[in-house]
């Protein structure tokens, strides 16, 4: 009962949001969301190793464009290569531990409320506009707090 009534809330709420300017309450959503996610790597990642080993891998890559001619030592470069990846996605994935049950939560909530105003703008649905959207805030914010 609780339950229910939090998530009627939770969608009248999210509802009423929607109906007062779809597409800018939909860019407003999708900021928060980039936001948020952008914290998270910021302070739930360790950023110095995330920035180092990054530099590493850009160097390697470099050594392989260069190893053309030669495919032996270009597969050990690529092999090193993805040595280095494994700590990368093992950050990645401590914060994916941490995000995807809430923000999985919160897109369902989203896709309620508008999933029902059909195309927003563009002719697009509100999931295209999200999509859109939040790579480029994405990107945007990751420059700006200097997230790697």
């Amino acid at each position: 009962m609780a339950f229910e009534n939090i998530t009627t809330g939770a969608i009248a709420f999210a509802q009423g949001f929607a109906a007062w300017n779809p597409l800018i309450s939909l860019l407003i959503i999708s900021l928060l969301f980039g936001l948020i996610s952008t914290l998270a790597y910021k302070f739930l990642t360790n950023q110095k190793l995330m920035k180092e080993t990054k530099e590493e891998m850009k160097k390697i890559q470099e050594e392989i464009k260069l190893l053309k001619n030669d495919p032996n030592k270009m597969l050990e470069k690529q092999k090193e290569l993805m040595q280095k990846n494994a700590p990368l996605m093992k950050e990645s994935f401590k914060v994916m531990f941490y995000t995807i049950i809430p923000f999985g939560l919160l897109f369902l909530l989203v896709k309620e409320a508008y999933d029902p105003l059909g195309k927003i703008a563009f002719g697009l649905t509100w999931f295209w506009i999200y999509l859109i959207s939040s790579i480029v805030f994405n990107l945007i914010l990751r420059k700006v707090l200097k997230v790697y």
